[in-house]
């Protein structure tokens, strides 16, 4: 069984789980816990980034590679248009969405947590022993704050990336208003790349990832509860119960050995 290495709010690694259900493939996640050492990952695969697909004795780092990788091996349901001109725009689409969403989105997310402790706790998953979401809830707001600064998410920082993501989730919704996909009829990598990305702005309706039920439907304030993209996370949410297996049908995630990672 194809076995994946991920962290559960990893939005590059839920776009892997998308493009892994959309295929209809099994697989069996294996946690790796941020902070808790690097050493097993890292021998396995020579670096420490989140996602790793594991099939037999390969493994393939990278959500970009992991869905060429699936195409090449697992051609059913493609992921990647062989018409050249879409397949151009697929993959430019990805890139896009990639360097994007992505990296806004956790800057977004950042200020969302920083402010307010019941969310940052509930972000966790549902497994997460109480200790550590005590823990977590018992971080002061301005003590995140320096952390951002020292990270570079300065106030200016976020403001900026949540500005920009407006312009994004616009454009997404003008490009999705005449048609049921990103390229035209049918779903690429461009579909599941910006709809797994999309998490950390508002979380699916359904029961996709491992947080509390409280949290479905939630999300950044400002995108999340704005009217303007309701027809963006009504499109997403749509693609995600076509495609994604709610959590009862996934094997459910392995014990791992502790390992660090850095979130990709």
């Amino acid at each position: 069984m194809l076995e994946l290495y991920q962290w559960e709010l990893s939005q590059y690694s839920e776009k892997v789980r998308l493009c892994l259900d959309y295929k209809g493939l099994e697989y069996r996640k294996i946690e790796v816990t941020p902070g808790i050492g690097q050493v097993e990952l890292f021998r396995l695969t020579g670096q420490r980034q989140v996602p790793v697909l594991k099939d037999g004795h390969k493994y393939i780092v990278d959500s970009t590679e992991i869905a060429k990788y699936l195409d090449s091996e697992y051609p059913d349901r493609p992921l990647i248009p062989t018409d050249k001109k879409k397949r151009a725009q697929a993959l430019l689409l990805e890139d896009w969405a990639d360097e994007t969403i992505g990296i806004k989105g956790r800057k977004a997310l950042f200020a969302a947590i920083s402010q307010d402790r019941d969310y940052r706790k509930s972000l966790l998953p549902v497994s997460t022993p109480d200790i550590f979401k005590s823990m977590l809830e018992s971080v002061p707001s301005d003590l995140l704050t320096v952390l951002g600064f020292g990270v570079g998410l300065t106030p200016d920082v976020i403001s900026a990336a949540i500005a920009s993501l407006k312009q994004d989730l616009d454009i997404l919704t003008e490009l999705l208003a005449d048609s049921p996909y990103l390229l035209g009829d049918e779903p690429t990598i461009a579909d599941l790349t910006v709809a797994g990305l999309s998490i950390l702005l508002k979380f699916p309706e359904g029961s996709y990832l491992d947080l509390p039920p409280s949290l479905r439907g939630k999300g950044v304030p400002g995108l999340a509860d704005n009217p303007d993209y309701e027809p963006f996370f009504t499109w997403r949410d749509r693609l995600y119960a076509q495609f994604r297996k709610p959590l009862s049908t996934i094997t459910p995630t392995a014990p791992s050995a502790p390992t660090s990672i850095q979130i990709d």
